[in-house]
């Protein structure tokens, strides 16, 4: 008993109680996390995440500009967004929700040389390091002076072992690449209005990651026969007139 309550005493003294404090967060965010993430998958029979990440709608949209990032799909809309709804896309620039939660990039945590990972798992390594070193040195020392360099000590070094840690860390979190305009030239498309002219037209097209957009489409050619439910071909995108070119063109291999 007597060691436990060595132990509690030293958790609560200075400096070590300010990490404690911390650390109880950090367990309380992780745990959070973890029974939320169990009550998820069995709520939805284990479709948890496939369900509401896989299955997105199409995003619908205007004119097209830049091109939409979400969860659930992608569309191309007036500016460059992320959505965190069940489908993307954005028409004249409207985005819903904000960008990812734990973006990989924070301004400070990339001053520190901690970017490239979540900042919730750079911050928890932070208090964890902090929290261990901290209590320590509480442990070896005594008097207000001494636990005062403890505490720099404990900055010092928390923030040297995270650095350390985030380094190979970075490697499974991988930063999300951009969508871009590009990304849908070269694809096939479903036409989904009557017919498809110069001035007028919208198209499905399936994106790499198996999510749906609607974009606006034109065609050069004056009879191209592209009527709602044929393919077509994106060969290329018309920045002035924000739309896309397409041409005729049939999947199927040749004799079918």
């Amino acid at each position: 008993m007597a060691g436990t309550g060595d132990f509690f005493a030293a958790a609560l003294a200075f400096p070590t109680a300010l990490f404690s404090f911390a650390l109880v967060v950090v367990v309380g965010y992780w745990l959070l996390m973890l029974i939320g993430g169990l009550g998820f998958d069995g709520l939805h029979g284990g479709h948890g995440v496939g369900h509401h990440l896989g299955a997105g709608h199409a995003g619908h949209v205007g004119p097209v500009g830049h091109v939409g990032h979400g969860v659930g799909g992608h569309g191309a809309g007036g500016s460059v967004a992320h959505g965190a709804s069940g489908g993307h896309g954005a028409g004249g620039g409207s985005a819903h929700a904000p960008e990812h939660g734990n973006g990989h990039h924070g301004g400070v945590l990339d001053g520190l040389g901690l970017g490239g990972v979540p900042a919730t798992v750079a911050v928890s390594l932070l208090v964890a390091l902090a929290w261990f070193v901290s209590l320590a040195g509480t442990v070896l020392t005594s008097g207000a002076p001494a636990r005062g360099g403890v505490f720099v000590v404990a900055l010092v070094a928390s923030w040297a072992g995270t650095r350390t840690l985030v380094r190979p860390l970075r490697r499974l979190f991988p930063e999300d690449r951009p969508v871009t305009r590009a990304d849908f030239v070269g694809r096939v498309c479903v036409i989904r209005t009557g017919r498809v002219t110069a001035d007028f037209g919208q198209a499905e097209v399936t994106a790499e990651d198996g999510s749906t957009a609607t974009v606006q489409v034109r065609t050069s050619d004056p009879e191209p026969g592209l009527t709602a439910g044929r393919t077509a071909l994106i060969y290329d995108y018309d920045p002035d007139g924000e739309h896309f070119l397409v041409a005729p063109f049939d999947p199927s291999p040749p004799g079918l």
